[in-house]
């Protein structure tokens, strides 16, 4: 993620760092038919997800060996879905807040996103770096608000000042953090289980759970219950 410390920005990293798009699906659970994703009642569409993949894909290859994927080609439907997650969840921290960005402020997060991924000699294109971490290029601009959004948000945590030591730091990465795990479960966020299921802390989709390797009643776990992942952890 990008924001004014690396602390609040773990969810959105563009850091330096497929063939095909995504198979519309039949209804599945709770989620209804031809939806990746329900979030406050919206669908994203597998058809709107595929294009968006398909946007990647085209890129991915494009760009060849300069866009190197931090996760493997396989997972770009999971990628996507999980950048379309975090623009409306951040979109509703906004709106929650009642924060409104520019086109200005959008133009120059997206220009402070590009600085600070070449610092230290860094060449790759924005573009490439977007490839590399599952961002379709023409969703750059979404990028630019999202940021945005968070800068916005930060500015008003900290009074225009960034915390001067590491505990204020954490401090206001946990009300962040927790402004951010509140919006997101307001939407009561619905993932197809074929592409798995969201992790709130980062806002992800990762694998969902194999019920059916479950061990039964009588077997004896392997671990507590309290070492499993927390995939919705109290905000």
């Amino acid at each position: 993620m990008f924001g004014k410390s690396s602390a609040l920005a773990r969810g959105a990293k563009l850091a330096a760092v497929a063939a095909g798009g995504c198979v519309v699906l039949a209804a599945c659970g709770s989620v209804q038919m031809g939806a990746a994703a329900i979030m406050g009642g919206k669908r994203i569409s597998t058809a709107s997800l595929g294009t968006q993949v398909s946007d990647l894909t085209r890129s991915y290859h494009a760009e060849g060996s300069k866009a190197q994927l931090a996760f493997p080609v396989a997972q770009m439907p999971q990628q996507v879905l999980a950048w379309l997650v975090r623009f409306q969840v951040r979109e509703t921290m906004a709106s929650q807040q009642g924060v409104r960005v520019s086109v200005k402020q959008q133009q120059q997060a997206i220009s402070e996103i590009e600085a600070q991924a070449h610092q230290g000699g860094q060449t790759a294109t924005l573009t490439q770096l977007a490839v590399a971490n599952g961002l379709p290029p023409d969703l750059i601009s979404e990028l630019g608000v999202y940021q945005a959004i968070a800068d916005a948000l930060v500015n008003r945590l900290d009074g225009g000042h960034a915390p001067a030591s590491q505990t204020a730091q954490q401090a206001l990465s946990q009300q962040f953090n927790k402004d951010q795990c509140l919006a997101a479960k307001s939407l009561h966020i619905k993932i197809n289980p074929q592409f798995g299921r969201v992790d709130y802390t980062t806002l992800g989709i990762v694998a969902a759970p194999d019920t059916l390797s479950a061990p039964g009643p009588s077997a004896s776990p392997s671990a507590s219950p309290s070492a499993a992942p927390r995939y919705t952890p109290p905000c």
